[in-house]
């Protein structure tokens, strides 16, 4: 992978309808934590994200690999899926 190639990662999270599934219960109300440019950066986001709403049993939060919705040809690449 060259070492400019950037990996666009986008973290979001939100209350779900079921604890089981991936649908949100109000996705007007979705937290947008932030965009990343690699990985490693969108995980620890994430993992600060899901660490404040602990108490909340329906909040859930994803990494999103937007570089692969961006490039689908160069889906495989990735620094760390």
């Amino acid at each position: 992978m060259a070492a400019n190639k950037q990996l666009l990662h986008i973290v979001i999270g939100g209350e779900l309808n079921d604890l089981e599934g991936t649908v949100f219960r109000n996705p007007a109300e979705i937290d947008f934590v932030g965009a990343y440019s690699n990985y490693a950066d969108a995980k620890e986001a994430w993992k600060s994200a899901a660490q404040r709403t602990v108490d909340n049993a329906h909040m859930r939060y994803f990494v999103i690999h937007a570089h692969r919705l961006i490039d689908p040809d160069g889906a495989n690449i990735c620094d760390e899926d």
